[in-house]
């Protein structure tokens, strides 16, 4: 599924955000890539981030909030972030390993100064693009 991107400008990256990569192959390619530090515009998802600064951040919805596949945990700078809506917190709960910093990453909108600090957990991947043993 793509990646379907905010439909409004965001302006300069002025805000820091740090991701945690708990599985960095599996979402990278890259095993020395447990932490990557990049700059996101107010407006953009915390998926978008992501997705633009090589972090394959599973979304089978395609970033509409229909399955909880970008859930991730938000470790720092939460009201930095748009607030959770209901569709948000329905679909969250279907994710494994909820916690109470847990969010999908395709309804965080940055909103705030930050930093914001975010951890990708090593099971977020679809199991269908995985390869075989």
């Amino acid at each position: 599924m793509h990646l379907r991107h905010s439909d409004h400008d965001h302006g300069p990256a002025t805000v820091e955000v740090v991701f945690h990569i708990e599985d960095p192959v599996g979402l990278t390619g890259d095993e020395d890539k447990t932490e990557v530090r990049t700059m996101a515009a107010k407006g953009e998802h915390l998926l978008e981030v992501a997705v633009e600064h090589g972090i394959n951040i599973e979304h089978a919805c395609g970033a509409v909030c229909a399955c909880s596949t970008c859930h991730v945990y938000v470790e720092q700078g939460m009201d930095d972030l748009s607030e959770a809506t209901e569709a948000e917190e329905d679909r969250v709960e279907e994710a494994p390993g909820l916690q109470i910093n847990s969010r999908l990453s395709c309804q965080c909108e940055v909103e705030g100064d930050g930093p914001i600090v975010v951890r990708v957990p090593a099971w977020n991947r679809n199991a269908v693009k995985e390869v075989p043993h």
